[in-house]
Parts: C-alpha cells; structure tokens; sequence
C-alpha cells in the first residue's frame, strides 16, 4: 500500500467517535476534495489553477467589465475543463453520511457542481457553481450547456445575452461579495455543529476560513480532513492528511 493511500485507522476511529455523540455535523469542503476528480486546485505548484496566471487580471469583476474576450479566454477554458467531470468517492461518501442522517449539510468554496451531481440534497454553494451564467443587464439566465453554446458561436468567444449583453458565470469573481443568503446560512451551520468536519480546504480563504472559529466558539469540535498544512492542524480535534477518498470511505465504514 502506497503512502498516499495509507489510513490511520485511529484517527479514523477518534473521529468517528467524536461524529456518533453529535447530533449536528457539517462538511466545509475546498478544493482538494475535488483533486481526485481531475480537478486542479489553485495553488499545488506546477499543477495549480494560478500556477501561470494572476487571478486579478482575469477573475477579477472588473476584468470581466472591461476585458469580458480576456476574462472568457480563461473561463471557456475553465468551463471546459470542469464540465465532463464526476464526482469522486470523497463526494459520495458525504451523500453517504447524509443519506444515513449523519451529515446536516455540506458547505462547499467549490464552483464544479460536483456535491450537488453526487446527490448532495443540502448544499451551500458559497462561491456559487458553473451549472449557470447570468445577464447582470436583464437578469436572464442561461445554463452550462447553453452557454457553451454560445461560447463556440461567437467570433469573440464572448457568450452573450439575447439583449446583446456579455454573460457572467454565477461564480463569485474576486471583487465580489459572497452571496448574503448562503453566507448567512454557512454561519448558522457553523454555530450548530457539534463537528465540523473541514475537507479539501487550505482555510485560508476568507470570510469562509471563520466557520472552523465559530464552531468552537459555540463549544463544537474541528476535524481537519486535508493534504497539507492549515491554521487549525494545532487545534482540531482530529487531522487527517492522506488520501481524502480513503479517509472518507474509511470514515464511512467506521460508522
């Protein structure tokens, strides 16, 4: 069994512990939980979403305002390399939890549609999702398909509106504010859950790297389920690094 596979099987249990005397768990997820799926996340060197690009210049709101061709160079390319993608075991091992009554919610910085494809029922896209883009003229929407449609057929490869606008991918741009609703939502979750179980994400990314903060706060515990360093590695309950998709399907077996 190679390193990257290998599952402590004592964490796994402590965890699984920690969860059965809850009685309100909830998932954050980042985007490492989507690794597996063949997604790059945005800062591993030498495969990272940023690796060779300043998010500033072409997911920045006011690059989409004023260079909308540069900004859906980028994103046509983003759109297609996300849309044949399927979820992952780590995706269905969180249906899993939550078909069981295990798992309140997932609250996931993920745009890739992913938890929601697996059959997550409760879901609180943060960032928003790809699934649609909108006309922030006339307020049409537009799904997946239907703008890559329009991508392809335009000479500028600029997908646009009926009324001749550019469309926005429903994703929040840096620049923008999260959505008030889900944001609102995420922070009620984070202050109900007995555990919080904090996956795929570096937290560092804020406002949403507070909710392991207010967890504890309101007396919950934090599992850090995730490759790499995190500010709250010193402070979680349980820490776990290995393979996210064995981790959660050893954590699934364990309940």
């Amino acid at each position: 069994m190679s390193v990257a596979t290998t599952v402590d099987y004592a964490r796994i249990e402590r965890l699984a512990s920690l969860i059965r005397e809850a009685e309100s768990v909830v998932a954050l997820t980042g985007a490492g939980i989507s690794v597996p799926s063949g997604i790059p996340d945005f800062r591993s060197p030498g495969s990272g979403l940023w690796e060779n690009v300043n998010p500033m210049e072409v997911a920045h709101i006011d690059a989409w305002r004023a260079d909308p061709e540069r900004f859906w160079h980028f994103y046509g390319n983003r759109f297609q390399t996300l849309e044949d993608k399927e979820p992952n075991g780590a995706h269905h091992a969180l249906v899993e939890l939550e078909r069981r009554g295990k798992l309140d919610a997932v609250i996931t910085q993920n745009i890739d549609r992913l938890h929601r494809r697996a059959g997550s029922q409760e879901l609180i896209e943060v960032h928003g999702s790809i699934d649609t883009s909108s006309c922030l003229t006339c307020g049409r929407r537009y799904p997946i398909g239907e703008v890559r449609a329009r991508l392809e057929a335009s000479p500028i490869s600029v997908p646009d509106c009926d009324c001749g606008q550019p469309l926005k991918p429903d994703v929040v741009l840096f620049g923008e504010w999260l959505p008030e609703g889900a944001l609102e939502r995420a922070y009620a979750l984070a202050a109900g859950a007995d555990v919080l179980l904090c996956i795929g994400s570096s937290l560092e990314v804020h406002p949403i790297a507070q909710l392991p903060g207010v967890t504890r706060q309101t007396g919950g515990a934090v599992a850090v389920i995730t490759q790499g360093p995190t500010p709250w590695d010193a402070r979680a309950a349980v820490k776990l690094d290995g393979d996210v998709v064995a981790e959660l399907q050893a954590l699934v077996a364990a309940l």
